[in-house]
């Protein structure tokens, strides 16, 4: 029986100084897909992802381009070594644009521009300093729900992204988020962790971003993809697999909506990377591939099964390796 495979894109936190450059001295198609980037974007992107200054990468505005960018190279050298396409996608909150960029349903530079401006509109969304996250390991996920509202007193918080059993993430206005930590810590949390993160993400505080975001979304094109991606939000498929499903314009435009419904709700609401890994593995997936710098994505999956088998595609002898052993 052929195993299945998932191919899998980290966002926010996995950009690094120097990221990729190893990969781009031994694969083109690296340096290739980041002129591409800065031609879009008018500035050059490679030269921040190496020199910095770190401050400079990690402004949202240009970490969303920057890992879109990282992804897609990684990707795109997979492809140039005569990789196979995976059964599935999915994309850890902006790693979501990634995915569907890979399957072909958002044009890649059409992604850039657009996650270049959502991160512009995350960043305004609330005054500067005044939002927080935070990971708190050792809790339930129900645990942790309950503390949040007990500590939101009229303000925000509540948890952003359910990453693996015992690691949340939770975000919302600053004092809210200690009041949280501190509530957990009583609860039993085995520790509580402030995120260095320039934006409150996946909360009500960007509510007001996601409705812009809904504005911008509705301009762009977005057609059926080839390969399923599946959405944080709702651990739902929204895009068709045009080699499965005869598309008609209604159906197209139908499934557009979906996708655009869903990357505006994932603003505002956490991301189920959990349940998504889970439900993978349920449809048998049985092998993931991190497509991007670091291996947070790797080490996620590894606490949420040991069954599988997950690699980070860092280096080109990674990638050749894993493509034999996979093929």
């Amino acid at each position: 029986m052929k195993k299945k495979t998932a191919f899998l894109f980290p966002g926010q936190g996995s950009q690094s100084i120097g990221m990729l450059s190893g990969l781009a001295e031994q694969c083109p198609v690296v340096g290739e897909t980041f002129r591409t980037a800065s031609d879009v974007l008018g500035f050059n992107l490679w030269n921040v992802c190496q020199d910095g200054p770190v401050e400079r990468l990690n402004q949202t505005e240009v970490t969303q381009p920057a890992m879109l960018a990282a992804g897609i190279a990684t990707w795109r050298a997979w492809k140039s070594l005569g990789g196979f396409n995976p059964d599935c996608f999915a994309g850890h909150s902006l790693g979501e644009y990634s995915a569907l960029v890979a399957a072909g349903s958002l044009e890649f530079a059409d992604a850039l521009a657009l996650v270049a401006e959502r991160g512009r509109l995350m960043q305004f969304a609330t005054p500067e300093k005044t939002g927080a996250m935070a990971a708190v390991l050792g809790l339930e996920d129900d645990i942790l729900a309950d503390i949040c509202a007990a500590a939101a007193q009229g303000q925000v918080v509540s948890c952003a992204n359910f990453n693996s059993p015992g690691q949340i993430v939770i975000a919302g206005d600053k004092a809210a988020v200690e009041r949280a930590c501190q509530l957990a810590t009583e609860a039993g949390a085995r520790r509580t962790i402030p995120l260095a993160v320039s934006v409150p993400s996946h909360c009500a505080l960007m509510q007001s971003a996601a409705e812009k975001l809904f504005d911008v979304l509705a301009g762009l094109v977005v057609v059926p993809g080839k390969i399923p991606v599946i959405h944080n939000v709702d651990v739902k498929v929204h895009n068709i697999t045009a080699h499965d499903v005869e598309v008609s314009d209604n159906k197209v435009h139908n499934e557009a909506d979906g996708i655009r419904d869903a990357l505006v709700r994932q603003l505002s609401q956490p991301v189920r990377w959990a349940a998504s890994i889970q439900t993978l593995i349920g449809d048998g997936i049985t092998r993931f591939a991190e497509c991007g710098p670091g291996k947070v994505l790797t080490g996620l999956n590894r606490r949420i099964s040991r069954d599988v088998s997950s690699v980070a595609l860092i280096t080109r002898e990674n990638l050749a390796e894993t493509l034999a052993n996979w093929s």
